[in-house]
């Protein structure tokens, strides 16, 4: 019982016995991180990444980022129905995850509510990073759980050598009688190259286990498409491209009542008049969405006296969506913004290399309708900062420092000011040609958010009645992380431990105040707390043809001084995977991971039960004329299980899709 609720003991026992079947060596190739400003190598880091790219995204791949990264350890989705899902580190969410598209933020909605959707198409990724931990030190304070990195070619970075070159891929599924597709293209002469791209997937409202039938409201319909051209020199390029993304999908659990308030914060709700009111017009409710954006990208090798690289990313997005009933808009959420960094790396000053850099965000967000719970503001938050890397024999050390400030003006109400400054120290000892130490200590600061701090009124979509709070103070983080890895050989494995203490942490509290109507009242306070985990896995490469993995994580998150455990925090997860090449041309894939109940639960917050879950793949590779495919057929939740997301704001209500196959075709020419 105690292996099961703390998994990883299984993966170190086996990451030592296997260590001993080690005879031949095999080289990995270690990926560089472009998150890194200093290009460090995964085992340079002195937090743990992850890095999906390849085949491996390939197989990943789902509608969501977050339920495309959702297994990965330490890594979650915060599902909210097919359409919605935005990644889960270490228990932290919202805007403690910071979701960027190429180093920018998405600029998007999805911070400030569990069902608005994150606009990153994963289909037209090219590479995912995930940074566990904080790392506030290059993309703000907030970022105390970590960073998703997305890798994309909207902007071309260089010329292909036949003058064009270009992926398309169709799927579909089972379960939610789901198709989509997508297609990209770069071509170019020169100095100069172009990309169009675009997507479309369409699915409806899909099947739950054990023939219940399907979840009602659960459907998504999504496309996107980008034009951009970069002019690329021999010292770098400078490119411009623009896209927009179109997403309509079901409201889950979406529950409308009459709420009024008595006074400041005394909320009442009732039954809407017309309670059958959605089931008249057929379909529950849903947001229909639309995001037009500019990303202005560039790099240039030795841009000055004493400086190796210079690195631009901007990003400026005008984002729309409503929430509507029957044929009427309820609330609309609009969110311009833009957010622009640029870099340096500096050539070795006395041994130690390191990048200064500057950062800028302005945010102009405004609700209207009847659930206009948030003024409209206007957020500015302008960051620098000082990365410094220093090596000497199997050591690398690490240290940063940044400095950031806040201000958000808020319609008919008290404007507020916030400053915070973020430190952070670490060391990599590579103690044998194969292995790495890490360790690190970070101070990260992370200030209110607009939504935290100004709040006040009912938001359909979580049956909520939240109230924000002015005179909230910025979080403190302090973390401590040790992680353990072997890179190469047969055996290669990744262990972390950390311990994350916040000072003055923010949580939605359920006040325990039932305003009627179906819904609860949340209350943005603050308390300390402390969230402490352990994650990893371990690979054996058994044969040239066959590979074993075990993988899982734990996280326990809790208020201090009696507060309780924190919401919505995963359950512990074990799993095993197995990797087969049955021809140079066929490769196939096991997986079966379980998932354990989680009572370690906050007030007002239910339980889920634990669950299994099996899942297969077989995909073929070859070549024709000059154009490479990949066939491949997926299954999912092959045992049918009855789950519950616990990370999910909607659990009670809403069950996981049920079996599930998918076929695709890949072509890459």
């Amino acid at each position: 019982m105690q292996l099961m609720r703390h998994p990883l003991a299984w993966a170190v026992s086996l990451a030592f016995v296997s260590c001993a079947w080690a005879d031949e060596p095999v080289r990995l190739d270690s990926s560089v991180i472009s998150a890194s400003p200093l290009s460090s190598q995964r085992h340079e880091m002195t937090t743990p990444v992850e890095v999906l790219e390849g085949d491996e995204l390939m197989k990943r791949r789902a509608a969501t980022i977050g339920e495309t990264l959702d297994g990965l350890p330490g890594v979650n989705s915060s599902s909210f129905g097919p359409g919605v899902g935005r990644p889960v580190i270490r228990g932290l969410d919202g805007a403690r995850v910071k979701v960027l598209s190429d180093g920018v933020e998405v600029l998007d909605a999805s911070t400030i509510s569990p069902d608005h959707a994150v606009t990153i198409e994963p289909l037209l990724a090219e590479r995912i990073e995930v940074l566990k931990g904080p790392a506030s030190l290059l993309y703000g304070g907030g970022a105390i759980g970590g960073v998703v990195n997305v890798i994309d070619r909207k902007v071309p970075t260089r010329v292909p050598e036949k003058g064009y070159e270009g992926e398309a891929e169709i799927r579909a599924n089972s379960v939610a009688n789901e198709g989509a597709g997508v297609f990209g293209i770069t071509a170019g002469s020169g100095n100069f190259a172009v990309r169009a791209e675009g997507s479309k997937s369409q699915a409806n409202e899909y099947d739950i286990p054990s023939s219940a039938g399907k979840q009602e409201g659960a459907y998504n319909d999504t496309d996107s498409f980008s034009l951009g051209g970069s002019f690329i020199g021999e010292r770098g390029y400078i490119g411009l491209a623009y896209s927009e993304q179109n997403k309509r999908y079901g409201l889950l659990a979406h529950e409308h009542a009459d709420c009024h308030a008595h006074g400041a914060g005394d909320w009442h709700c009732g039954s809407h008049d017309d309670h059958d009111h959605d089931e008249e017009h057929g379909e529950v409710p849903y947001i229909n969405m639309e995001q037009k954006r500019w990303d202005l990208r560039g790099d240039l090798q030795d841009p000055l006296p004493g400086f190796e690289k210079a690195r631009l990313r901007v990003g400026h997005n005008q984002y729309r969506h409503d929430e509507i009933e029957g044929d009427e808009i309820g609330t609309r959420f609009k969110n311009d913004a833009t957010d622009a960094r640029i870099e340096l790396t500096h050539q070795p000053l006395f041994g130690w290399r390191g990048v200064l850099g500057a950062q800028t965000l302005r945010r102009d967000f405004e609700t209207t309708g009847e659930e206009a719970y948030v003024p409209p503001t206007v957020t500015r938050n302008h960051g620098i900062f000082l990365l410094e890397e220093y090596s000497a024999g199997a050591w690398r050390y690490e240290l940063g420092l940044r400095h950031e400030w806040q201000n958000i003006d808020a319609e008919g109400a008290r404007d507020t000011r916030h400053d915070g400054t973020s430190v952070s120290a670490g060391a990599v000892w590579t103690f044998a040609p194969e292995y790495s130490l890490g360790f690190s200590l970070s101070r990260s600061q992370r200030l209110p958010t607009a939504e935290e701090l100004y709040a006040n009124g009912p938001h359909a979509a979580s049956r909520t009645v939240e109230l924000g709070d002015a005179n909230l103070d910025e979080e403190t983080s302090h973390n401590a992380e040790l992680t353990l890895r072997k890179f190469a050989g047969r055996t290669t494995f990744s262990f972390s431990l950390f311990r994350n203490q916040v000072n003055d942490f923010i949580y939605a509290a359920d006040t325990g105040h039932d305003v009627g109507g179906g819904y609860r009242e949340i209350e943005y306070r603050q308390q300390d707390a402390v969230l402490t985990g352990v994650e990893g896995e371990v690979r054996f490469q058994a044969s040239e043809a066959t590979a074993f993995t075990l993988f899982g994580d734990h996280v326990r998150g809790k208020l201090r001084d009696g507060g309780g455990d924190l919401p919505r925090i995963p359950a512990d997860r074990l799993g095993v995977r197995l990797e087969q090449r049955f021809s140079p041309a066929i490769d196939g894939q096991l997986e079966f991971y379980r998932v354990q109940r989680q009572d370690s639960i906050a007030s007002y917050e239910s339980e889920t039960a634990g669950y299994n879950m099996l899942g297969a793949g077989l995909s073929y590779s070859g070549s024709l004329s000059q154009t490479d495919y990949t066939l491949y057929l997926k299954g999912n939740n092959l045992l049918d299980e009855k789950a519950r997301n616990h990370t999910s704001l909607i659990k009670d209500e809403v069950l996981l899709p049920g079996r599930n196959l998918m076929v695709g075709v890949r072509l890459a020419f």
